[in-house]
């Protein structure tokens, strides 16, 4: 695991087991917000220690930015937080969370010990704010990678934790296009510091406005993809055939997960739109 402090008092912790996902720690005054855990226990206990045990500022909230499991699973190491969720993320981690995390315990001993644990506070569309010491934390719904995704804004220091909305390349198979689309759309107008990807690296202030509109221009690419492969005969074969690169992504992207996404993004857009093929 790789940390780095983003702005006083405001930590950013990546993996570096798995596709470079991305947690952040709040430090307040006497106690720390958490924001989504990593993917391997090891790597969410080395987060823990250095909270609790090095800079000695327990956990009091874990939010987590949607249910999946490489930001979600790490809530069992942390029993004496509060976990803040949206309604729908505590719906899908309550169902499909508790499928999967079976599914991988069969293939990874290393996972043996967690447990599926539940947001204890939940919110709708509308969000809801958190102080931490004289910080103000806006939880904002942004849907589009998931149907519960949220990001976190840390208000004076205007950074944003968007989880999985931006990521070096988007992913949309178990989301909506438009959604996403309007999700995006709202981060500009933030007028931020510093973008924390739920993925990859930091996006500084001068880049966001442009990563953003590189992350549209891409998903326009896959429609139009997926559109034509509509009208092929092989559909299937035609959009195995289209590279990430072809769409503006780096195929190195994400310690090489890029082009695996980018196949499943094309493949799932087109049976979420046109069914099976």
């Amino acid at each position: 695991m790789v940390r780095e402090r983003v702005a006083e008092d405001v930590y950013l912790f990546t993996s570096e087991l798995y596709a470079k996902v991305n947690a952040g720690a709040v430090v307040g005054p006497e106690w720390s917000v958490l924001i989504d855990t990593l993917a391997y226990p090891e790597e969410t206990q080395e987060i823990r220690d250095f909270l609790e045990n090095r800079i000695h500022k327990p956990v009091r909230y874990l939010i987590n930015t949607h249910y999946h499991a490489d930001h979600s699973l790490g809530n069992s190491w942390f029993p004496d937080a509060i976990i803040i969720g949206h309604e729908r993320c505590r719906a899908l981690l309550d169902t499909q969370g508790r499928v999967a995390l079976e599914n991988a315990k069969q293939q990874n001993k290393e996972l043996a010990g967690v447990r599926i644990v539940l947001p204890d506070v939940i919110f709708d569309q509308g969000g809801i704010s958190l102080r931490v010491g004289k910080r103000t934390l806006q939880l904002i719904y942004l849907p589009g990678h998931s149907p519960d995704g949220i990001g976190v804004l840390i208000e004076g220091d205007r950074v944003l934790f968007s989880g999985d909305i931006m990521m070096p390349v988007p992913y949309i198979v178990d989301g909506d296009y438009e959604i996403m689309i309007d999700s995006l759309q709202k981060i500009p107008d933030m007028r931020l510091e510093n973008l924390i990807q739920g993925h990859g690296e930091v996006v500084l202030r001068g880049e966001v406005k442009s990563k953003v509109e590189e992350n549209i221009d891409y998903l326009d690419r896959l429609r139009r993809h997926v559109r034509t492969a509509s009208r092929r005969r092989e559909p299937e074969e035609y959009l195995r055939a289209i590279d990430v690169e072809s769409c503006g992504k780096s195929r190195i992207l994400l310690n090489g997960l890029a082009e695996e996404l980018h196949t499943s993004n094309l493949l799932g857009l087109y049976q979420q739109w046109y069914g099976d093929f």
